[in-house]
């Protein structure tokens, strides 16, 4: 396991934690790392996702981004598609617990979770801001947020990069609880195995999130993605 993503198993839990500090920017390696730790994570057990210290996750690391080849930018981008599909795909539940601030891949990343706990701290900030960091949405991602997000407001989100906090993440219905820092963990956990202990939940998941499953096993499978081909040109 990679070191910017770190993978434990306790109390019938797969916790899977994005740690690349200050603010767990997501560069090519990471992707890759957090696809391997849900495509290698029990596919009977329920995964929780969170980030380490006070942030999720900030997004696709733009200075990283910048520096890579072109080739390399067209492998990220397909890499985000896959990953996305690995979370998306995974059949028990998969619980993002949200320890602070979840911007452009950041929020994607909590989109794909199947329960959304995020801090309730008055200081985190939840956005959709590509256009601002000049990185398009990959196939996967717009395929998920076109999804999970009503039109109007996926219109204000992206094409502004306005940028809510926890109340109106809430308030939007795109977050199920708002927990203290000091126990989101335990909470996640909590809900975590509450949620898996349902006997029907991997049928009715695939009935629910099926359509978005399997369009994103397609792009991952194709490769197809016109943001990552315009850096193949």
């Amino acid at each position: 396991m990679s070191d910017q993503v770190r993978s434990t198993y306790t109390g019938g839990i797969t916790e899977i934690i994005i740690d690349r500090p200050p603010v767990n920017a997501l560069d090519f390696g990471t992707i890759e790392a957090l696809a391997s730790a849900f495509e290698g994570a029990d596919r009977k057990n329920p995964v929780l996702l969170t980030g380490g210290g006070s942030v999720f996750s900030a997004g696709v690391d733009t200075k990283a981004f910048a520096a890579y080849t072109p080739a390399e930018k067209a492998g990220m981008i397909r890499a985000i598609t896959r990953m996305t599909a690995s979370l998306v795909c995974h059949p028990a539940p998969v619980i993002a617990a949200v320890s602070g601030h979840a911007l452009g891949g950041g929020f994607v990343l909590m989109l794909c979770a199947d329960v959304r706990l995020i801090t309730d701290a008055a200081s985190a900030r939840f956005g959709l801001t590509e256009s601002q960091a000049g990185v398009p949405f990959p196939a996967g991602p717009l395929e998920i947020i076109r999804e999970e997000i009503e039109p109007s407001l996926l219109r204000r989100l992206t094409l502004t990069s306005q940028v809510i906090g926890s109340d109106t993440l809430m308030e939007c219905g795109i977050a199920d609880q708002s927990v203290p820092q000091s126990t989101l963990i335990e909470t996640a956990r909590a809900r975590a195995l509450t949620v898996a202990a349902q006997p029907a939940f991997t049928r009715v998941k695939q009935q629910v999130r099926g359509r978005l499953m399997a369009a994103l096993r397609t792009l991952a499978d194709s490769g197809i993605d016109p943001v990552a081909q315009s850096f193949d040109l």
